[in-house]
Parts: C-alpha cells; sequence; structure tokens
C-alpha cells in the first residue's frame, strides 16, 4: 500500500530514488549537567567548537565545482560570516562567565534571544533568516557534543531524508549526485531552499513525521511540484514519473536555450523580466538567467547579523557594485524594509510589529538610519541606471517626504564636493490595500509603481503565510486581490508611467496568463524563475489572457490559459 507524505514543494522538478537517512538529529541537551566547575576551561571548550565548525565548513566550501554556479559558495560564507559574528563568539562566553553554565546552555540561551528578534520581523522572507542561524548553532552543538561530520557516501541516484539539511550539506549532497532531499523541517524561503532551486535538487521541505515514516533504503518517488513524497509505490505509479523525468530533462535543456530570446508572446506583446536580488554577489546569476535588469535590490541585507546598522561607505560600496555588474542595465533599489528592531534602533516594535512602525514609516522617524543610506544612493548612482523604491508606503505625504529629503542630501553632498546624482526615478511598493486603493494619487507623483504581492495577498486576506494555521487562505488568485491588482496597474497605465510586480507571484508561471491579461508587462522574480516564465510568456496569447483575467475578476472558475 502507499504511503505518502506531504510537506512544502521546493522547485517543480521530480525524483526517483532509495531513501538514504542523514543521522545528524537536533542536539538534546541533559538537563541534570547545567553547570561547570572550571569556567575558564568551559570557555577554551566552546572556542575550540567554534573553530572546528568553521573548518568544517570550510571543508564543504572546498569541495565546491568549478561547473557549480558562482554563487553557490556564498551560502556557506554567510554561515562562516555568523560564526565570527561577536554574538556567537563573545554572547555564549559572557553567559557561561556569569552563570558557570555548560557552553551547549550559554549557545542556546544566546540563540533563543535572537530568534525571538527574528520572530518579530515583519517580513516573512527575513523571519526565515533564523534558519540559518539554527544551521550554524547545530553544527557547533554537533562539535561539543563530541559527534563528526558523517561521512556521505556516493548518492548517486538517491534521496536524502533528514531533520534538517544545511547549505553546506545541500552542497555536498550535489556533489555526491544525490536526486532529492526531504527533511522535517524548513521554510520555502531559506537558503537551504534557495540553494536546492539554484542546484536543480527538487525537494520537499517541513514535512513533519518524514524520517519516522519512511525507511532508510526503501525506492521514494519524490514530487516537488506537490510538495509529496510516496513509498511502496505500485509499478504504473513508477512508470508515471519516469516519464516525467524524461520530460524534465527535455524541459531544461528547452529552457536554457531561452536565455538570450525576446520575451515576447506570440501576438507581439513585449514584456521585461527582472530579477530580485539581496546583495550585489546576486547579480552573477541574475545575468546568468537572462534577466533585463534588477527589480528589486532588498537593502536590508546589509543590515543582518550585525549590532550596529552599515556606515555609508559600505552601503555606496553595495549599490555601486550590484549597478557596475548589470553593465549598464537598470537596478531598482529598495530602501530599507525592517521593523524597529532593538539591533538596529532601539526602538520598540509595539503591540503588533505587522502593522507598527516598518518600512518608510521607521526610516521616517529614524532619519540618522535613513540618511546615509540615501547619501549612499545618491553617490552610486552615477554609476549606472538606478531607480529607487521605498517600501510600505500608505500615503501621498511619505513620498513627498521621501522626495524633499533626497533634495536636502543632494544638497549637503553638492557642499561637500562630493559626486552624486538625485534625478533618479522614485518609486513605491504597493503592499498595503490603502496604497493599492489610492493608487492614482500616488502615480500622479512617482515615476513608477512596484506590486509586493506577498504583503498585499496578506494585508488584504487578513492572515500570516508563514502561520500554518491559515496558510490555507492565502490565496493570490481572491477577487479582492486580483481587483487591487487591477486598479494598480490601471493607475500607472493612465499616469503614463512604469508598474512591476516583484512578489512570489511575479515567478509563478501559472499566473503569467493572468497577470498579462490585467495588463502587467513587467515582471521581476528570483533568478531561477527568469526562464520558465520566459517561457511562459512566449506561447502566451495576450488577448486570450485578457479574457481570462475578466474571469477571474469576476471570480468565476479559472480556465488553463
Amino acid at each position: 500500500m502507499t504511503l505518502a507524505c506531504t510537506g512544502i514543494g521546493i522547485g517543480d522538478g521530480v525524483a526517483i530514488g532509495d531513501a538514504w537517512l542523514l543521522r545528524q538529529g537536533r542536539v538534546q541537551l541533559a538537563p541534570d549537567q547545567r553547570h561547570v566547575g572550571d569556567v575558564a576551561s568551559e570557555v577554551a571548550r566552546y572556542r575550540a567548537a567554534v573553530t572546528v565548525a568553521a573548518e568544517q565548513l570550510k571543508a564543504a566550501r572546498g569541495e565546491i565545482s568549478g561547473d557549480m554556479p558562482e554563487d553557490i559558495a556564498e551560502f556557506i560564507d554567510t554561515h562562516l560570516l555568523m560564526l565570527q559574528d561577536k554574538v556567537i563568539t563573545d554572547g555564549p562566553i559572557k553567559l557561561i562567565r556569569q552563570q558557570g553554565i555548560r557552553a551547549e546552555l550559554a549557545l542556546q540561551a544566546r540563540r533563543d534571544a535572537l530568534v525571538d528578534v527574528f520572530d518579530r520581523m515583519e517580513d516573512p522572507y527575513l523571519r526565515t533568516r533564523k534558519d540559518d542561524l539554527d544551521h550554524v548553532v547545530q553544527r557547533i552543538q554537533r562539535v561539543l557534543a563530541g559527534e563528526h561530520p558523517e561521512q556521505v557516501p556516493n548518492l548517486a541516484g538517491r534521496i536524502v531524508l533528514a531533520d534538517d539539511i544545511t547549505p553546506a550539506d545541500a552542497v555536498l549532497l550535489k556533489q555526491r549526485g544525490v536526486a532529492g532531499f526531504v527533511t522535517e523541517y524548513g521554510s520555502p524561503m531559506s537558503h537551504t531552499a534557495i540553494l536546492a532551486r539554484s542546484l536543480n535538487i527538487p525537494a520537499v521541505v517541513g514535512a513533519h513525521g518524514a524520517v519516522a515514516c519512511l525507511r532508510h533504503g526503501e525506492t521514494l518517488m519524490l514530487d516537488a511540484a506537490q510538495g509529496i513524497v510516496l513509498a511502496d509505490c505500485d509499478a504504473r505509479t513508477r512508470a508515471h514519473f519516469e516519464r516525467r523525468l524524461g520530460d524534465q530533462q527535455h524541459r531544461r535543456t528547452a529552457l536554457r536555450s531561452l536565455r538570450d530570446e525576446p520575451a515576447q508572446s506570440r501576438d507581439g506583446e513585449c514584456f521585461e523580466l527582472l530579477a530580485n536580488i539581496e546583495l550585489p554577489d546576486d547579480v552573477a546569476e541574475a545575468r546568468r538567467n537572462g534577466a533585463q535588469g534588477v527589480g528589486l535590490f532588498r537593502t536590508e541585507f546589509l543590515y543582518m547579523n550585525r549590532d550596529q546598522p552599515p556606515g555609508e561607505e559600505e552601503q555606496y560600496q553595495a549599490y555601486r557594485d550590484a549597478l557596475l555588474g548589470m553593465d549598464g542595465l537598470p537596478v531598482t533599489l529598495r530602501t530599507l524594509d525592517l521593523g524597529a528592531d532593538k539591533t538596529v534602533t532601539g526602538a520598540s516594535q509595539g503591540g503588533n510589529p505587522a502593522l507598527g512602525l516598518r518600512g518608510i514609516r521607521l526610516c521616517l522617524q529614524e532619519p540618522t538610519l535613513f540618511r546615509p543610506q540615501l547619501r549612499a544612493i545618491l553617490r552610486a548612482a552615477v554609476h549606472g541606471p538606478l531607480n529607487v523604491m521605498v517600501p510600505m508606503v500608505t500615503t501621498v505625504w511619505e513620498t513627498l517626504h521621501v522626495r524633499a529629503l533626497i533634495e536636502d542630501v543632494s544638497r549637503e553632498l553638492a557642499a561637500e564636493g562630493v559626486e552624486h546624482r538625485a534625478d533618479f526615478p522614485l518609486g513605491a511598493m504597493i503592499e498595503v490595500p490603502a496604497a493599492a486603493l489610492a493608487a492614482p494619487a500616488l502615480a500622479a507623483e512617482l515615476d513608477f509603481l512596484s506590486i509586493g504581492t506577498n504583503d498585499l495577498i496578506q494585508y488584504t486576506l487578513a492572515i500570516d503565510r508563514v502561520d500554518d494555521a491559515v496558510a490555507y487562505l492565502y490565496d493570490p488568485l481572491h477577487p479582492a486581490v486580483l481587483q487591487l491588482l487591477q486598479r494598480v496597474i490601471d493607475a500607472g497605465r493612465a499616469a503614463d508611467i512604469p508598474v512591476s510586480m516583484c512578489g512570489e507571484m511575479a515567478g509563478e508561471p501559472t499566473h503569467v496568463a493572468l497577470l498579462a491579461g490585467l495588463g502587467l508587462r513587467r515582471f521581476s522574480m528570483q533568478p531561477g524563475a527568469l526562464l520558465a516564465v520566459k517561457e511562459r510568456i512566449r506561447d502566451l496569447d495576450t488577448r486570450r489572457a485578457q479574457e481570462y483575467a475578466c474571469q477571474a475578476l469576476a471570480g468565476q472558475a479559472l480556465p488553463i490559459a
């Protein structure tokens, strides 16, 4: 009898292979061994564990072959940088000295405090950065427990089962030829998930109970598109998966051939496909997948994993590098989009941070945080076509205030004799229902609009999309959501300014026809989705898509477009 385990699918591929159990469960701390007699020895033990953990990551980095994408090593570098952060190197040591507790408990206490900070962030993507923290902490914990890294054999054609998989694990598994992996924990926006997509490894994460239910050595069928893993399948099911495997290989080859082809529909409509990036190093992947520019540069990642915000010079160099890396293609930079996180500003988030001081609200209230970023932006703008986008806009007044600040900073830089530009296009992220409804007024004052569907959908439907209890209500095709999208697109058309979409909805090929039918022509997405979206556009008839969109707006059952 077939056994099915479900979770969150990463990618849209399928895999067939024998299960291989990666035994690196989460470290359990013994409550009866809380305190130590020799504090100095415990401090030395902790420092040695951090050193060993770093050596393990460097060894994993050395496993990366030259034929892998250039940015793969950066995921491991992120964990190496975290191991050098004072929060990891010094924080637990202070607790060991102050309380005389074991290193394991001190590290866990620091981890819990940091996770609380991540959990209070509004952006679901940023909240999942705690996965990276957990991966680093668990690596140190395993060293403290005396565990040695498991020797991974050749995994060609196998599907790995694990509690969790770190980016370093993912790289190693790819090198060993893994066909796919299944984890008990994990989220679709974790670094491991991003790596799986980049490496074309089909995966299912957050499959609770999979490690207990599936047996080492049994043959599994993994369907990442459906987020399902099957065991003990009959011959008919296996034949179905084998056919899909063949189709999958042909499709990947076809997608690669589209890199330099125009994003144009069958009836001659032209589209613009842009990439979402987090750091300047992501530019290489965007270029490799044929991006026509950067539609969203999330600048808040420069502020992560540190006690103090980055200075003007560090930000200037990051923005300059992104512009130079795109070699004349446009880069749309989003100003800081964090909540009032104590690690950044020392401010309180209030009772409901999702509706509190975040995005442009925070920046306008904290000019000592915002002005250095604006100075860096104006200085970087001389290096290429830069657009600036303001997040969490609710009122026209906020955009007018930002323009006034840009003019003030420009005068300041001119007085100092610093080369800069202040005539770049200024736009707004439309992610609050009020902004979508007020889109005509905003469009009259701005140079472009960009729809952030991740927040717009959850604010419109009053649900937290990372909360399992209500995630089923997260529906990009809800008529209320579609009506807001239509209003924003229409407002841009009436004001003769561009409208783009940079939320996850833009990178989903199944939504291309609907969005095109609503009038959207500029899509921005994670680089790995660009070619699949281009493929869908090139097979599209926009006139038929308009009929499809009209039915969706009316709440009618959607046909296949």
